[in-house]
Parts: C-alpha cells; sequence; structure tokens
C-alpha cells in the first residue's frame, strides 16, 4: 500500500521496558506504536486534542502485531507509521527497524473507526473534519 503521509520516531529502549531477560516485553511495541501515531496525527493537526475537539473519537477497532526479531534494552530503533488508508477508517501500518542496520525488529497495522462522540454513533463514511486535514495530501476527486 501506498502511504499518504510517513513519520518515523528515533528511540532507545529504555531499562523499564525489558524482562527480565533483557528482551523488549511485547505489550511494550504498542506503547511505540502509540507514540508515533500520534506524532503521525499531530503532522495533520489532527493529534487527539483536535480531534476531541471535532466531535469525534476514533477508537481501534482492529490491531495487528507481528513480532519477527527481538529488541532489547538500550538498542537504539526507529519507528515508523504510515498512514496508508483514511476513507470509512483509518488504517495505519507500523514498523520497528534496528537504526544501525535497518533490519525489522516488528510489524503491525492498527485500524481507527470514526464515532460521533454526541451520539456514540459509528460513522460508515469519513467525517468532513478528517478529509479537510488531508486534502493536501490526496486528490479528494479519486483521480491518481
Amino acid at each position: 500500500m501506498k502511504a499518504i503521509l510517513t513519520t518515523e520516531l528515533d528511540m532507545v529502549i529504555p531499562f523499564h521496558d525489558v524482562d527480565p531477560m533483557g528482551i523488549t516485553w511485547h505489550g511494550n511495541y504498542l506503547r511505540y506504536f502509540e507514540v508515533v501515531r500520534c506524532q503521525l496525527l499531530d503532522q495533520i493537526d489532527y493529534g487527539y486534542r483536535t480531534m476531541q475537539e471535532s466531535g469525534y473519537a476514533w477508537p481501534i477497532v482492529d490491531l495487528q502485531i507481528k513480532y519477527v526479531q527481538s529488541s532489547s534494552f538500550d538498542q537504539h530503533v526507529k519507528v515508523i507509521a504510515k498512514l496508508v488508508e483514511w476513507e470509512n477508517r483509518i488504517k495505519i501500518t507500523y514498523e520497528v527497524r534496528d537504526a544501525l542496520t535497518n533490519k525489522r525488529l516488528t510489524k503491525g497495522y492498527t485500524i481507527q473507526a470514526a464515532v460521533e462522540t454526541r451520539t456514540q454513533e459509528l460513522c460508515f463514511v469519513t467525517p468532513d473534519c478528517f478529509r479537510e486535514k488531508i486534502a493536501h495530501l490526496v486528490d479528494l476527486n479519486g483521480e491518481s
């Protein structure tokens, strides 16, 4: 899938994120995904505060993660997020790569769906407020 928007976060695996064997605990990757997702949404001025003010929540409705190779304490990694779908839902793919070798360590995706906060109803069409935020990145007429 072609990315509409990409962002990258450099980080060092902290001691408190590893298990007794020195390996990054698997649940921490979801936190890394969250941090880079926030950075991605901030790039289009649709971070969680703006999202809330727009009258929509975008809960995660699907998540997939694949652990390719472990990371460990003090390892330098880059966490990459790519917005790959925006119509009717938001799909963001993720990769965690070793910063020195570029070897992929983990990959995954999240899918978020718009819910109108006032009514708590699921939206089956992308709200105009989000369409406006990404209009400069995509051709909204469907032409490539």
